[in-house]
């Protein structure tokens, strides 16, 4: 091929190549005479997904674990008596020294409402600590609308947890997750009633972890824990003890919390959870032992900040970290040889990076632990082995024997607990758990009431416990009787029964 027949080429080839490219921006730039939007969208350039060539990978697929975790997830309502004025007298009160109630409305009852988490089979519950707080009642909605009056196992202020139990068997529940290996980014499901719409699904992201929020201030003692997991799934007010889950459906989280317009209360783009590795811990203590064990390093703590370098004038060399900033004499911190100005950076091999974390792992312990804390002085790495202790400075298991549960009737009754002994000034007493006769109803018993006296045709007894109660029911059946009691808003009540 001469120069002459090459250069031709190449001109020929230019010209065809231009043709193509005008004739491609006339069809590209024509006017558009597609009269709907069906056609708009399905002639689009971007519209590149379709049915046949679009498939949501299984991974983030969140049809399967809705599916397992709904029917887990139940509806919490909560009675709280309310205190009203009380006027007047009256021969009977007088006598007895009653209130007739007759003479008096009833105590008003306030509701609450949020969300629990089935996790086991038999009837055990999960939910926040601020939903059942107070209650005379709790009330149970499964997501087929089946009904069960709850019993309060246990509670813990320091996490915002709560244990409840129905008389149930072979309900679905949900299994503990790993609140540990889920990552910053990786997709979770939310799943509650808010606004007592039932069995809502919304999800979202683990967006931080170890989250210190200040929502658990001004607790007794000061131990209270506070290391969330926070998340942009959609959390609203009755989302409170539902279940934050990952995508294989196990539970690794409840949800306790979220970031809110100061007016109307709704969700403005964060909700936080207490992660699973407390959840189970706290639940395993209360069913265990009737309240949570406490494990304790004993020592005051702070985040590492410059602003902290600056107030106390000394060099941490760390960014990061728990700085020691007391350290309480018998302590197992003290025998474990921490000082005044140590930064704790690690905890059985974990990092704690703030006071977050170590509370968090401190608390998935008990009295007697021992743990291994890495800790910088001076700048200096160095371990120590710490011996956990409770409040009282020792290592032993605090056991509380739940109360004592009996039934007459359709009827059951309880031991009223020492702390609300203790809080109503009573020695003793029966409480309603749940009430499940007519004529009972009729009379105006209620979940809550605390039975002290009953008057019958042997005389007066005062009654103790729920045993005590049962007997002097039996001794008095076919007879009219008076129930005296109160609420445990301290409000006194009476009515009046034929015992069947």
């Amino acid at each position: 091929m001469n120069k002459k027949q090459f250069f031709l080429g190449i001109i020929l080839a230019s010209l065809i190549g231009g043709v193509i490219a005008l004739a491609g921006a006339s069809y590209l730039f024509r006017p558009n005479s597609v009269s709907n939007f069906t056609d708009k969208q399905n002639t689009s350039l971007v519209n590149m997904l379709s049915d046949e060539k679009f498939n949501v990978p299984d991974g983030i697929n969140f049809v399967a674990s809705a599916a397992a975790v709904t029917p887990a997830v139940v509806h919490v309502k909560s009675s709280v008596s309310i205190t009203q004025s009380q006027r007047g007298s009256d021969p009977f009160e007088e006598f007895f020294g009653f209130r007739n109630p007759e003479r008096e409305m009833q105590p008003r009852e306030a509701m609450s409402s949020g969300s629990g988490v089935i996790i086991s089979e038999d009837g055990y519950i999960v939910t926040n600590n601020h939903v059942i707080e107070n209650a005379t009642k709790v009330d149970i909605s499964l997501e087929d609308n089946t009904r069960y009056t709850a019993r309060v196992i246990g509670t813990d202020p320091t996490t915002d947890l709560a244990l409840l139990k129905i008389e149930a068997k072979g309900l679905r529940f949900v299994k503990f997750g790993d609140s540990d290996k889920m990552r910053v980014g990786e997709w979770v499901l939310a799943v509650g009633n808010p606004f007592d719409l039932t069995s809502t699904v919304t999800a979202g992201i683990i967006s931080a972890k170890a989250r210190n929020i200040g929502i658990l201030r001004n607790l007794e003692n000061n131990l209270q824990i506070e290391s969330f997991l926070q998340t942009d799934a959609v959390v609203n007010r009755g989302n409170s003890g539902g279940a934050l889950v990952n995508l294989a459906g196990e539970l690794i989280g409840i949800n306790t919390a979220i970031a809110s317009d100061n007016r109307s209360g709704t969700f403005t783009g964060y909700a936080f959870a207490v992660p699973s590795s407390i959840v189970k811990k706290v639940m395993d203590d209360l069913l265990e032992y009737g309240a949570v064990q406490r494990g304790l390093l004993g020592v005051s703590i702070q985040d590492v900040s410059p602003e902290l370098e600056d107030r106390i004038s000394e060099k941490l060399f760390t960014s990061r970290g728990v700085y020691v900033a007391g350290v309480n004499a018998g302590s197992g911190g003290e025998e474990a040889g921490l000082k005044t100005g140590d930064v704790i950076i690690g905890i059985d091999g974990v990092e704690t990076n703030n006071v977050a974390k170590l509370q968090e792992m401190v608390a998935r312990k008990r009295p007697g632990d021992k743990v291994e804390v890495k800790y910088l002085r001076k700048g200096k790495e160095a371990k120590a082995t710490a011996t956990l202790k409770n409040l009282s400075g020792d290592t032993n298991i605090v056991k509380v024997v739940p109360p004592k549960i009996v039934s007459f009737n359709g009827v059951v009754f309880e031991d009223v607990k020492s702390e609300m002994k203790q809080r109503l000034k009573i020695e003793g007493g029966a409480g309603i758990v749940s009430v499940n006769d007519e004529t009972w109803k009729e009379s105006g018993a209620k979940a809550g009431f605390i039975i002290t006296s009953v008057i019958g045709s042997g005389g007066r007894y005062k009654i103790s416990s729920s045993d005590q109660l049962v007997e002097v029911l039996k001794d008095n059946i076919g007879e009219e009787i008076v129930i005296l009691g109160l609420y445990p808003n301290g409000q006194e009540y009476y009515f009046e029964i034929k015992v069947e």
